[in-house]
């Protein structure tokens, strides 16, 4: 039985994303719907947890556009993830609490808070809700080493294909890709997420369109050729689509 109250809530955006790769009951999905919230409204370009800093709440983006970055002592940045709205950008931090890097919004955006209290408290009560946030955590991972693997083994043109394919899976729906969809960042940032320039960033968007494979235009993607763009990102979904099969989403058994 799903609770579908709570879809248009922020969230609810979230128990669908976790929904997408476990298998919980009304009483659970019911449990993360009233997880108590604070509502923060950013600035593009704000920073609002710094390195190394030790803070009690995780951070839900419910519009906007959330980094996680890392910065040299000389202070040049490298964004290391970016988060979507319906994402949890720290859940982790529940377990860990003192940051991974700092977060900034790179975008005006809106989260919200949830203590870090209440996510242990819901997941001590609902072990299938800590089997859940666990499988969030691991999708972070696998991102993670993706954009490792982009900034260290690809080429201009195809890390920033792979961005946008990937941005696209998370926006979609029903494991298809969102071939139009708001990505309010400057090419500025995506220089910091993709290793680049803003220069070598606007040279390769241009080399991108004129293959015809998509359009940047103020914050919007188009993608024309998906097929096309995937292959020149060197793009397979696997790794974000392989825990929604249903022998995946089945509850941890232990055996004694």
């Amino acid at each position: 039985m799903d609770v579908s109250s709570g879809e248009q809530t922020p969230l609810g955006a979230f128990l669908n994303r976790i929904m997408q790769r476990s298998v919980l009951t009304a009483d659970e999905q019911q449990a993360i719907l009233d997880l108590p919230t604070q509502t923060v409204h950013l600035r593009g370009k704000q920073d609002f947890v710094h390195i190394n800093e030790q803070v009690a709440y995780s951070c839900l983006v419910v519009s906007g556009v959330i980094a996680r970055v890392g910065q040299t002592a000389k202070g040049a940045r490298q964004i290391t993830s970016v988060h979507l709205p319906g994402e949890m950008a720290d859940l982790h931090s529940a377990v860990r609490p003192i940051g991974l890097g700092g977060m900034t919004a790179l975008c005006p955006s809106t989260i919200l808070r949830i203590s870090h209290g209440a996510i242990r408290q819901v997941a001590a009560r609902f072990p299938a809700i800590a089997e859940a946030f666990w499988r969030d955590c691991m999708l972070e991972s696998a991102i993670l080493l993706q954009w490792l693997l982009n900034v260290g083994r690809r080429d201009a043109q195809t890390r920033l294909a792979h961005i946008f394919c990937e941005v696209a899976v998370r926006l979609g729906r029903n494991r298809t890709a969102a071939c139009q969809y708001d990505f309010p960042v400057t090419q500025e940032q995506l220089g910091d997420a993709a290793a680049m320039t803003s220069v070598h960033v606007n040279r390769s968007l241009r080399a991108l369109h004129a293959r015809g494979l998509l359009t940047v235009t103020r914050g919007r993607v188009t993608i024309h050729q998906w097929e096309a763009l995937a292959r020149a990102g060197e793009f397979d979904p696997t790794y974000l689509l392989a825990d929604m099969e249903p022998h995946r989403q089945e509850r941890l058994r232990i055996s004694v």
